[in-house]
């Protein structure tokens, strides 16, 4: 029996179940054609218990991550004909989570750098918003991209112009607060979101070393239960 744990986008990991073949169909005798019916059952049964196990390592591995990156790893029963699971990670997922298998830097994606919110609401999770760079673009005072100081230093990110118009003093010009300060700079401009090179991820997941001691430990208690429960529905 195998059961495989893939890690999309990453290479295949097969993980071999041994047990002993010739006592199982000794204790099914007649029923010997449950066999397979049983396997499957404990196949299924185990990639859940690494699935559950996938799970509880990220939230250690993050301080509260979002339902989408729990909900990505997922199961595929094994049939009688395969006897073999699988436990997926989903590929938008894998893409980021991949660095924390295999050690690198953040994944970017498509984004310019790492965005870091500054001065503008994240949800709940400390993320921004779905959408919200485009949200952003759209707005007259809103623009995207480095500033260079005076000072010599640059910072690339999102950000927001100073009002303009008629002052208290009846000159024009901008408004309001104009005296914020960026890494030690007095600016009127705003920064949202920065733009932060990936740097190396420091922490490790240890999915497949996790899913080995997993179904090491569960996948006979699993199949001896499958088999029970053949042997109780058979006819």
């Amino acid at each position: 029996m195998v059961l495989r744990t893939p890690f999309a986008g990453c290479g295949m990991l097969e993980i071999s179940v041994h047990t002993d073949i010739v006592a199982l169909q000794r204790r099914l005798g007649r029923f010997t054609k449950q066999l397979p019916f049983a396997t499957a059952l404990a196949m299924t049964a185990t990639a859940k218990k690494v699935q559950a196990a996938e799970k509880a390592a990220l939230s250690t591995l993050f301080d509260d991550p979002t339902p989408f990156t729990l909900n990505s790893i997922a199961v595929k029963p094994a049939t009688k004909s395969s006897g073999t699971a699988h436990v997926d990670v989903r590929p938008v997922a894998a893409a980021y989570l991949e660095p924390y298998e295999f050690g690198g830097r953040h994944y970017l994606g498509e984004k310019q750098g790492l965005l870091v919110p500054k001065d503008i609401r994240v949800n709940q999770y400390g993320n921004l918003p779905a959408r919200a760079i485009s949200r952003l673009k759209a707005q007259p005072d809103i623009f995207i991209g480095p500033v260079k100081f005076r000072s010599g230093i640059t910072i690339n990110g999102v950000w927001r112009r100073p009002k303009y118009g008629v002052r208290r003093d009846g000159t024009r010009g901008t408004k309001g607060n104009t005296q914020r300060s960026i890494n030690g700079v007095r600016t009127g401009l705003q920064l949202l979101i920065r733009f932060e090179d990936p740097l190396p991820v420091q922490k490790s997941w240890r999915y497949r070393a996790r899913a080995k001691i997993v179904i090491s430990a569960v996948a006979p208690k699993e199949l001896r239960a499958a088999i029970d429960r053949a042997l109780r529905t058979a006819k």
